[in-house]
């Protein structure tokens, strides 16, 4: 979104929400992620190089961004094939203690973006050769003024004025199971007088059954209308914990345990800053007490122009384009 007044984006995706970025207006591709296809990982990455090979001839870029943990072998031998002139990579860090990421020669990149953690600032890594590292302010979606403040957020969900809403959003549950953890919310903020909005991931592989009462919700991106909702509770992802602090909504944020990224770390960063509790919900009693804490911190507001910085996308964009046009950023 930063890049499109000055760039033509094009997407080549391994998520199955592909009509998401096509909804965003940008072109895009799909490709099945090795998690889902029946290939052995190394034919897998022999039709990924293939696929993406047809796109970069077609395309023919200016430069390939890859977004993701490990530069797959098929996406570096399809852009070698290419001969893509500038490669890209961003790779968000805030690994759990003894992680040990694959070894990639972060050399074949000429530009590595860090998107950084809450209190992050933009700051030089390392300069070239071989290439320039950079670490980025959170980045976001929206700007902060493109989000709908809580009246016309309701109205453009068709919420009531006058009704408490809380918006549940515990993830896909592709990794791990969020049903006993969604029913038990559901039941606990009913008996508190709220209606609960459950957020459909677009991802999901199966929808969790909801019982009467609750309203499913299937909007992207979510950040845009946090504002109707008077809490938030929500799986504690990088996105999430930066829109949690730039919508600043009451918020319970659960890590998940089962991804490398350390979300418990993540999500204590923004308690320093938005009324947010860290909890993992999974049994009543954590549920109960995480809410009553929320109740107990009630709001908090950082003065104008004195949270952290969010606007990671920007600079990044900037990154990107001294890049492609042989300037220094």
């Amino acid at each position: 979104r930063q890049l499109r007044e000055h760039v033509r984006p094009v997407f080549y995706s391994l998520a199955s929400a592909i009509d998401v970025i096509e909804e965003m207006g940008f072109a895009g591709d799909y490709f099945v992620s090795e998690f889902w296809s029946d290939s052995h990982i190394s034919a897998w990455n022999r039709e990924l190089a293939v696929r993406l090979g047809i796109l970069l001839e077609e395309v023919k870029p200016c430069a390939v961004l890859f977004d993701g943990t490990w530069p797959f072998h098929g996406f570096m031998d399809a852009c070698d094939v290419a001969r893509v002139p500038i490669r890209i990579w961003s790779n968000r860090g805030l690994h759990k203690p003894g992680f040990h990421p694959v070894p990639v020669d972060a050399s074949r990149f000429d530009l590595v973006l860090t998107p950084g953690e809450i209190g992050d600032r933009h700051s030089v890594l390392q300069e070239s050769p071989p290439g320039r590292r950079v670490r980025v302010p959170p980045v976001t979606i929206f700007d902060d003024e493109e989000l709908l403040d809580r009246n016309d957020a309701r109205a453009a969900l068709g919420l009531a004025a006058d009704r408490r809403y809380v918006l549940l959003s515990p993830g896909p549950g592709n990794l791990k199971d969020v049903d006993e953890l969604s029913r038990g919310l559901i039941s606990l903020f009913e008996a508190e007088g709220y209606h609960v909005v459950y957020a459909c991931a677009p991802i999901s592989k199966e929808d969790v059954p909801l019982p009467s009462g609750a309203t499913a919700l299937s909007v992207f991106p979510l950040s845009k209308y946090m504002r109707a909702f008077d809490i938030f509770v929500g799986a504690a992802g990088y996105n999430t914990c930066c829109e949690v602090l730039q919508a600043n909504v009451p918020s319970i944020l659960v890590p998940n345990q089962l991804v490398a990224d350390d979300q418990v770390r993540r999500a204590e960063l923004v308690t320093r800053h938005a009324p947010v509790v860290v909890s993992s919900c999974e049994t009543g009693d954590e549920r109960e007490q995480a809410l009553r804490q929320l109740f107990d911190i009630g709001e908090r507001t950082a003065p104008a122009g004195a949270g952290p910085r969010l606007d990671g996308a920007a600079v990044a964009a900037e990154e990107i384009l001294a890049l492609m046009e042989g300037r220094a950023a």
